[in-house]
């Protein structure tokens, strides 16, 4: 038999998805068209240019689109023009080691948007093995894809992870993709309670009592940006303390919006 607060939690999480369902249908949003790239569109009509179609496709189906981001953003070139020549004029190959999209500057051309995952990667052992020009050091497509921005599931980062840090890798620390697995699904498990208890919120009436669940939403949410983080710099004993804060605080939060107190 599921204990308590498994069945509270899953009767939760089936209240915020209905609640996401109804709440996203038929919405302005929900209907807008995608934004274009004129850079994209002439590619696409020629399709024996490079990029590959794969590349453009990546692409039209990534946050970058959805958020406006056009090709002219990481690779430069001027967007306003079909001119070929103008069009490419200062873009460099990716191998080029002066190209804003070549491994070692692309956490900088990405930085400029993601300005905290940044910040923290620069303090880690990988940006300092990738600064030195070690092909051992990641860089930030080699977690989220050239194009399309992804989030590596827990099962997926544990086999990038084990590409050095497994038996047979160059870096080999026994257990340490395995520990990447287990601290990514726990932010994946808090996230989706936060999730369940935004939802939740948005439903109290009760004007006092919301103001004091939003305070401690904010608060919860504090120790799971801070493990973020930590997952940039990849110091994943301060990653799993901060983890086990935000779990208790988001329990904490369940059982009050469950059981309120007064």
């Amino acid at each position: 038999m599921a204990s308590t607060k498994t069945t509270t939690m899953r009767y939760l999480l089936s209240l915020a998805a209905a609640a996401a369902i109804l709440g996203t249908v038929g919405t302005p949003a929900a209907l807008a068209q995608l934004n274009q790239s004129r850079c994209a569109d002439c590619h696409f009509a020629n399709p024996y240019t490079e990029p590959a179609q794969s590349h453009l496709h990546e692409w039209s189906l990534s946050p970058h689109r959805r958020a406006n981001v056009g090709c002219d953003r990481c690779h430069g070139g001027n967007p306003d023009t079909f001119e070929s020549l103008q069009a490419h004029q200062g873009i460099l190959g990716s191998q080029n080691p002066s190209s804003p999209v070549h491994r070692t500057r692309l956490p900088s051309t990405c930085g400029a948007c993601h300005i905290g995952p940044y910040a923290n990667f620069q303090s880690s052992r990988h940006y300092e093995l990738l600064a030195q020009g070690d092909r051992r050091g990641p860089t930030c497509s080699t977690c989220h894809g050239s194009v399309t921005g992804r989030l590596l599931s827990p099962d997926g980062l544990e086999r990038r992870c084990a590409a050095c840090h497994g038996p047979d890798g160059i870096e080999p620390r026994p257990g340490r993709a395995a520990d990447a697995r287990l601290l990514l699904e726990g932010i994946g498990e808090v996230r989706e309670s936060l999730d369940a208890a935004r939802h939740l919120i948005d439903r109290v009436r009760d004007g006092e009592r919301r103001r004091a669940l939003e305070a401690a939403y904010q608060q919860t949410e504090v120790p799971l940006i801070e493990a973020r983080q930590a997952g940039h710099r990849f110091v994943f004993d301060q990653l799993e303390e901060r983890l086990a804060t935000a779990r208790e605080r988001v329990a904490a939060l369940l059982t009050e919006l469950v059981n309120p107190s007064r």
